[in-house]
């Protein structure tokens, strides 16, 4: 009996999600960006749709990808930039296989989300293995 309450105690804190859960917009931890998740066929992304100071103190114009690797990607728009790319559901409470690009330093890992609550995603960025990478987390944003 005993053990039979435990099992039951457990499977009630382990919440499933679905695949789509994911999708709406979210903010980013420094709560300078909003980041609009999209389903495309099977696969999940994330795109850049609000930034907090949009206009580069420097030019007076919208802010650039300045810190992209790629010079000839360094003069497009922050706003729209697809920051989480490519991320697959594993029934498992986590999306992984995916990338996920840091526009304020040019770097991309490799990247797999997990949604701590249905508001709240547990996001991991690492190179090579997730033990060396850092962890953000990102909020819902109620519409």
């Amino acid at each position: 009996m005993l053990a039979a309450g435990l099992f039951a105690a457990e499977n009630i804190q382990a919440q499933e999600y679905q695949a789509d859960d994911i999708l709406g917009l979210w903010l980013n931890e420094d709560e300078d960006a909003h980041i609009e998740v999209y389903r495309e066929n099977d696969l999940y992304y994330g795109k850049i749709v609000w930034l907090k100071f949009p206009i580069d103190d420097e030019t007076g114009e919208p802010k650039r990808d300045k810190h992209n690797p790629d010079p000839e990607l360094r003069s497009r728009p922050s706003l729209g930039i697809r920051v989480l790319t490519d991320f697959k559901w594993d029934d498992d409470n986590e999306w992984d296989d995916g990338d996920i690009y840091d526009p304020k330093n040019g770097k991309t890992y490799s990247c797999y989300i997990i949604m701590k609550d249905i508001d709240l995603l547990r996001i991991r960025g690492y190179i090579g293995i997730s033990l060396i990478g850092r962890t953000t987390y990102w909020t819902r944003v109620k519409e």
